[in-house]
């Protein structure tokens, strides 16, 4: 199929109007670059979602040293050192940027910047806006440099579905304009490409995700050969409130950091008894011990009276969002549950964002740059978007001026392309099989089912990416035969002495997945 327009830049095309994607377009400058998204920037994405804040040691007594203790240890394991290090030491220049940009962040009652506790963090050191707006906040101050930059074009309605490829480098990205199948298809070309789009939550059945959160961005780079990094992980925050919203609303983490706690139908605490810390545990564990309070017919809530008629000034999105669902949190427990939230797998990257492929960065969710291990640290994310957005705008001003000519044939295969969501079927798959605990034969199941959704006719470009992004995930969880971090195996319930991430090509995933599919038959027939 031709593309119906190209539209060249000099300069950096970067897809994705959230946080990593418009703080590189910004440390790109003056060096020109082409944001493109699917909405208009500063309204959509997870980034705008995001009500937790930034991390950064930057108070009085706090380090950088005990910040990647507490990210390490909440990795279990697998957080790249030297990654991390990198993230903790250059995150507080972050924040200064984005205080330099206007970011309107809490303030004490001296005027310095507040900071906040939550979970696995040793001290407080996570500035916020506005109680839990931190993300939207962020996201519009961003949005606002970035259209008033002359050196950045902002283009949205473009749903991007395949990465253009020449001679094995990545040279631009086929996009249709609009969501639907008819939309004109566009190459946009440019001497390098900038992935920037998110996560794979809106892939679960139940998320805190909006829905454009389908992972496409790692299924393109996929599906051109990238090499994917530790697809297995994915984040389930443990307070999403249970009131059959899709997307769930989340109740942010710092609402246990100011001292409200998780008890069970009966009004009993239980954190207490699974760990020291208790509902300032890890993610993981807070997760999986809700998980089994609803496993055994039970359930939980998150008890907030301890805020009073404050609730409202300090956390006003979820005050919001319960007061929706008929619960006033001041006086009565919010009912929750876990949800998939957070991809710590993706496009593997260096240091400055590059990725296996010529000509393609990536950086923010939809990249894994090592720095989260099998579990991240909270407020960790809006961080490496910061730190490893602007590390990959240093590393392109200094390769791709002159770099590349684009000429010749591109190698390309798109068809239709109509943004559908994920299908119905393929988002309980992973909620029933993929969740927070796993074992053989629900993964088993996991790829088969997904060979079967593919067989029927999944051949848009936008439901292979997603299809990738899955049978990825689906295929490292079988393979990682422990429990460790956020992939927990009831199977293999012990971590394993020696610790590995999983490095995998999409050709791989697909060998693992027509195995699984063959014992899963096996399975059934016996």
């Amino acid at each position: 199929m031709t593309p119906d327009n190209v539209i060249e830049t000099s300069g950096a095309l970067i897809l994705g109007g959230g946080v990593a994607g418009l703080f590189t377009a910004l440390k790109l400058a003056p060096m020109p670059s082409l944001v493109i998204a699917g909405a208009r920037v500063g309204r959509s994405g997870s980034s705008v979602w995001a009500q937790g804040g930034v991390a950064a040691a930057m108070d009085e007594g706090d380090s950088w040293e005990s910040h990647l203790a507490d990210t390490i240890a909440a990795g279990a394991g697998l957080c790249d050192p030297a990654m991390t290090s990198l993230l903790v030491r250059e995150g507080p220049d972050r924040i200064l940027d984005l205080v330099a940009l206007g970011t309107p962040f809490d303030r004490d009652a001296n005027g310095d910047l507040a900071f906040g506790l939550e979970a696995a963090h040793a001290r407080p050191r996570i500035v916020h806006v506005g109680g839990d707006r931190a993300g939207a906040v962020i996201t519009r101050t961003l949005a606002t440099a970035v259209e008033a930059a002359p050196s950045i074009t902002l283009m949205d309605g473009f749903h991007a579905v395949e990465l253009a490829l020449q001679d094995g480098r990545v040279v631009g990205v086929f996009a249709r304009e609009g969501s639907g199948a008819n939309g004109r298809l566009v190459l946009f070309r440019a001497p390098a490409v900038v992935l920037a789009t998110g996560g794979l939550g809106a892939v679960y059945a139940v998320t805190t995700n909006p829905p454009e959160s389908r992972g496409e961005g790692l299924g393109m780079a996929a599906r051109a050969g990238a090499l994917i990094a530790d697809p297995e992980f994915v984040q389930f925050h443990p307070t999403a409130i249970a009131e059959g919203r899709d997307p769930a609303p989340l109740a942010t983490e710092a609402l246990r950091g100011a001292g409200c706690t998780l008890i069970n139908e009966k009004g009993a605490r239980f954190m207490i008894a699974l760990h020291p810390d208790a509902e300032l545990a890890p993610r993981d564990i807070v997760a999986r011990a809700i998980h089994r309070e609803i496993a055994r017919g039970g359930r939980a809530f998150l008890d907030c009276r301890n805020l009073g008629q404050t609730f409202e000034q300090k956390f006003p999105t979820v005050y919001a969002a319960a007061i929706t669902a008929g619960i006033d949190p001041a006086v009565r427990p919010l009912p929750v549950a876990p949800a998939a939230h957070y991809h710590m797998g993706g496009i593997a990257t260096e240091a400055n964002g590059r990725t296996s492929l010529e000509g393609l960065w990536a950086c923010g969710e939809v990249a894994s740059t090592g720095v989260h291990g099998a579990n991240r640290l909270a407020s960790n994310s809006l961080l490496e978007a910061l730190v490893f957005g602007a590390r990959a705008a240093e590393d392109l001003k200094n390769r791709v001026a002159g770099e590349l000519k684009i000429s010749g044939t591109l190698r390309h295969s798109v068809g239709p392309a109509a943004m559908l969501p994920p299908p119905k079927r393929l988002r309980e798959i992973m909620s029933t099989h993929l969740g927070i605990e796993r074992d053989a034969p629900g993964l088993n199941k996991a790829l088969a089912g997904i060979a079967a959704i593919e067989r029927a006719g999944a051949y848009t470009a936008s439901l292979l990416n997603i299809m990738a992004v899955a049978k990825l995930a689906a295929a490292a969880a079988l393979q990682r035969q422990e429990s460790r971090g956020a992939h927990f195996r009831t199977d293999f319930p012990q971590t394993d002495a020696n610790p590995h991430r999983t490095f995998i090509h999409l050709s791989e995933a697909e060998r693992i997945a027509e195995n699984a599919s063959a014992v899963d038959t096996l399975t059934a027939t016996a």
